[in-house]
């Protein structure tokens, strides 16, 4: 089995905004919503990590969008990358799969909000499809026996 990176690091394409998950990470989760596709082109490949774990490390270019009264999305002022979606209230973040340094160890889980997906391409690789936005998938427990990680 593959080894995960600790910490897990990543980052915007210019460098403006980089930052670690000192805990585990979910496996990735395919958005075909409309919003995800608007933001960035392409269906997202998404990642999540729990807020406490998740830490910036530079963060000059990090600017926010509220895209719904529920949600926000962060991306890179200068360079233009999409790089997070956070909803109000929950303690986890969504991570851009593609932002991450490596991506050793995580696999594709699932796909969700197919129901609003782009008709221009097929979804034939055999995992589970959510036709609305509700995630399987979850971020595992952590592994880490240090007091910081609650054992």
């Amino acid at each position: 089995m593959p080894v995960a990176p600790t910490p897990w690091v990543g980052g915007c394409l210019c460098g403006a905004v980089r930052y670690a998950v000192d805990g585990p990470l979910r496996d990735i989760v395919a958005c075909h919503c409309g919003m995800c596709r608007r933001q960035t082109g392409s269906f997202v490949h998404a990642t999540s990590a729990r807020l406490a774990e998740f830490r910036l490390t530079e963060e000059r270019g990090l600017a926010w969008y509220r895209s719904s009264p529920s949600a926000r999305r962060g991306f890179c002022r200068l360079c233009g990358s999409s790089l997070f979606w956070q909803a109000e209230g929950r303690p986890t973040i969504s991570i851009m799969a593609a932002s991450l340094d490596s991506t050793e160890g995580l696999t594709l889980a699932e796909h969700i909000c197919v129901a609003d997906k782009a008709t221009y391409y097929r979804l034939d690789d055999g995992l589970p499809q959510q036709g609305g936005d509700a995630v399987v998938a979850a971020i595992p427990e952590s592994t880490d026996p240090s007091p910081a990680a609650g054992g």
